[in-house]
């Protein structure tokens, strides 16, 4: 991301509007400053006015792109694995344009987290009370939210191509659409996202080229910025999904967080 002094952008835009105030003034054929060529008959005074028309073009954006900066931001850190992303992530992008807040999609994976902390597979698995409420919750969000819902077997399921293949739908435009659509492939659908079909009729339906995207995620680049995500996910002290983080750093755990978070990060 590029940092720039909004002071330093207000000031070129307060500039470009008084140049063009000034190149507006006398510089019209019928004012008689003008110097016309002999020759061609062309209007000197024109190549300013164009020019100041050209500034006022740029403050204008100038001036978007301060609006666009100030937007209150959320990081959205998620894991495809999380049974409770599963209904944040179909929810949450109609919640923060309703709050004004610019949303961040962060795909990790809880794996390395769970080991830091002695656990080799999902805490709903190893207490199973945890776990038998955890599935009779989900299925009543999903109820309330009329989404499909199937338990999908295994649970968790091996997460990595999907994120690693997030990461590159997200530096394109179709990210988002592709990550709703995972979720609804596991926990909707009950199938297997750890499986190379399963991904690949996804970016299928997104009309991409599934062959040239699972590609490029066995790529070292896509590898090493997904292992970069899980670190950074830890350094802010994320222990589980789906996280909310705002720009201020404060952390929200948990689907049943993510108003709260919205609303602390538009304050």
């Amino acid at each position: 991301m590029i940092f720039v002094s909004v002071d330093n952008v207000i000031k070129r835009t307060r500039d470009a509007q008084v140049d063009f105030g000034k190149s507006s003034k006398g510089q019209t054929g019928d004012s008689g400053n003008d110097k016309r060529d002999d020759k061609t008959g062309a209007i000197h005074g024109a190549l300013p006015l164009a020019e100041a028309f050209e500034n006022r073009k740029a403050a204008s954006r100038a001036e978007r792109y301060i609006a666009v900066m100030a937007r209150p931001t959320l990081d959205f850190w998620f894991e495809f694995a999380s049974t409770y992303s599963y209904p944040a992530a179909m929810r949450i992008t109609p919640l923060a344009k309703a709050s004004g807040v610019t949303l961040r999609w962060r795909p990790f994976v809880l794996g390395p987290i769970f080991k830091a902390q002695g656990w080799q597979t999902s805490p709903f698995n190893l207490y199973p009370d945890k776990g038998r409420y955890m599935w009779r919750d989900l299925e009543r969000i999903c109820n309330a939210l009329d989404l499909p819902f199937v338990r999908p077997e295994p649970f968790p399921q091996n997460s990595l191509l999907a994120a690693r293949v997030a990461l590159i739908g997200f530096a394109d435009a179709w990210g988002e659409n592709y990550c709703r659509a995972v979720y609804r492939a596991e926990f909707g659908e009950g199938r297997i996202i750890s499986e190379t079909a399963t991904i690949a009729a996804i970016l299928d339906d997104l009309g991409q080229d599934a062959e040239a995207v699972l590609r490029q995620a066995q790529s070292d680049e896509i590898k090493a910025r997904l292992r970069a995500e899980t670190e950074q996910a830890q350094k802010l002290g994320i222990f589980g999904a789906p996280s909310f983080v705002t720009a201020g750093g404060e952390l929200f755990w948990g689907n049943d967080r993510l108003e709260a978070a919205l609303n602390w990060a538009a304050r």
